[in-house]
């Protein structure tokens, strides 16, 4: 299967018309996250993955890796998912804005 990518220029171009779903764990997410994102963190996938329909997400963690398995599970039910290359790291990297806490 070949996952589709994103870079996070492109993500931060749609703005908050993007949908992100952040699948890092609550203590990363509450680090820094973007500030429109969902957060679904990888190991409640499974149980929440019923979150993801309608149009196309973006999946982001940390540096994509995480992101990526979620994007090949999720497409693999269907699901309309992208994945956001080099995740959180390469959005601070880019100088976006990032949100703090909970």
């Amino acid at each position: 299967m070949v996952m589709s990518e994103i870079s996070v220029h492109d993500v931060n171009k749609l703005g908050v018309l993007a949908r992100v779903v952040d699948v890092r764990e609550p203590d990363e997410w509450a680090g820094g996250h973007i500030g429109h994102a969902e957060h679904i963190p990888l190991a409640e996938l499974p149980d929440r993955v019923d979150r993801l329909d309608g149009a196309t997400i973006y999946l982001v963690c940390h540096s994509g890796g995480r992101s990526g398995r979620a994007c090949e599970y999720a497409a693999g039910l269907g699901y309309d998912v992208v994945n956001v290359t080099g995740g959180m790291t390469a959005w601070s990297a880019a100088g976006y804005d990032v949100v703090t806490g909970g």
